[in-house]
């Protein structure tokens, strides 16, 4: 009998203290709140990846212009730069640029004076290093430099260094945005709280009277809360991956190589999808370390 009582005025308990209409309202929270962080979680994720990518894919490229008036010297020096380039160790491979394509890349300012032989366009080679690190290209860059004074060498990464600072940045700026998300749920998790606590202060100075303790009253409102915040992490978790998969598709099928990289790996997607359980853990954590130390205060 005394058992029977006891489970029966627990459920009594469960059910006053789960008609807080407040706390309902925190499944539409934790749906919005980390729908937005999904976003911008992704966002930092593909953002860093691409940053890598770049990195991986420019440390390791050069470009050799032979720059002069004179056609017949400007490609006698190409040919032995070429020549030398491709018996260096540190040179994977070494291809001249085609003519016929340069001129198609001027076209749109020059039009068909770009095909006229005697324009002082340079000769250009494309480089690519065995081994991808600072050593090896200042030793091929300074030994293709000392073939001739018309000869100059751009590394790929100082000039694309611009677009993977802006990268970095809005990786740092996403990272950001997710902590201030979490901030912000957390700080919504108390507010629902307290003010559950404030609605149902009497029944819960009645449960306190009948023997029941600050910890199983914290963990009534922990459990409503819990399930709002997994009702809403669901909601919003599918919703946001749904959305970044159709982002994904949107920026594959533009055929950008830059744009392209902005993708994410099986790495990142497995951390999207545990972002719902940490931001239900959060919650949870939230509403019993406030329902506790509340009640020492206020009963």
């Amino acid at each position: 009998m005394m058992s029977r009582a006891i489970k029966a005025r627990s459920s009594a308990e469960r059910r006053v203290l789960d008609e807080a209409g407040g706390l309902r309202a925190m499944t539409w929270v934790m749906a919005i709140m980390l729908f937005l962080t999904m976003l911008a979680a992704a966002l930092g994720l593909a953002t860093s990846g691409a940053a890598r990518l770049l990195d991986r894919q420019l440390a390791g490229r050069l470009t050799v212009q032979v720059v002069d008036g004179d056609p017949v010297r400007r490609d006698a020096v190409a040919a032995r730069v070429l020549a030398a380039l491709r018996t260096m160790p540190a040179v994977a491979t070494a291809t001249p640029v085609d003519r016929a394509e340069l001129t198609r890349l001027l076209q749109p300012w020059l039009g068909s004076d770009g095909a006229d032989p005697q324009l002082p366009v340079p000769a250009m080679i494309d480089v690519d290093l065995a081994d991808q690190d600072e050593a090896a290209a200042l030793r091929v860059a300074t030994a293709v430099r000392r073939l001739s004074p018309i000869v100059r060498v751009d590394r790929h990464e100082s000039w694309m260094s611009p677009v993977n600072d802006v990268m970095r940045s809005l990786t740092f700026l996403a990272l950001a945005l997710v902590l201030l998300m979490a901030s912000a749920t957390a700080a919504v998790v108390v507010l629902a709280a307290r003010a559950g606590l404030q609605t149902h202060h009497a029944t819960i100075a009645v449960m306190h009277m009948l023997g029941s303790t600050d910890l199983q009253v914290a963990r009534l409102f922990q459990r409503r809360i819990a399930l709002d915040a997994t009702i809403g992490g669901v909601g919003g978790g599918v919703t946001a991956l749904l959305v970044i998969a159709f982002i994904g598709i949107r920026l594959h099928g533009l055929g950008s190589e830059l744009l392209g990289g902005v993708t994410l790996g099986g790495v990142d997607w497995v951390l999207l999808a545990m972002l719902p359980v940490a931001f239900v853990v959060l919650a949870t954590l939230a509403a019993r370390v406030t329902i506790v130390r509340a009640l020492r205060h206020i009963l």
